[in-house]
């Protein structure tokens, strides 16, 4: 199937990049969780990161079959797989 292009009217080359635009819009917003002024990565509220640290590191521990010990070895370990997801811009779940 082909796209259809209208004509009309095209917009004027921007002089500014839309992420230096983004950036004076919104000074003190961080761009990525823990890592403010960062020009990468997918931006989230420290809830939507607890939550998504909790099933990652509730999925490690089923795997592990829930074997008491390792909770903050799991807890961690998701730490550090939603920040690095995070920081690669996926919005996926964790594998």
């Amino acid at each position: 199937m082909a796209t259809r292009r209208t004509t009309g009217s095209v917009r004027p080359p921007q002089t500014t990049p839309p992420a230096d635009k983004a950036a004076q819009r919104r000074p003190n917003a961080p761009q990525k969780a823990g890592e403010p002024g960062a020009s990468t990565g997918i931006t989230v509220s420290d809830d939507a990161r607890r939550a998504m640290v909790a099933q990652a590191a509730y999925l490690r521990a089923e795997r592990r079959g829930f074997t008491p010990g390792s909770e903050v070895e799991d807890w961690l370990a998701a730490e550090a797989e939603v920040d690095a997801l995070l920081r690669a811009g996926h919005s996926g779940p964790p594998q």
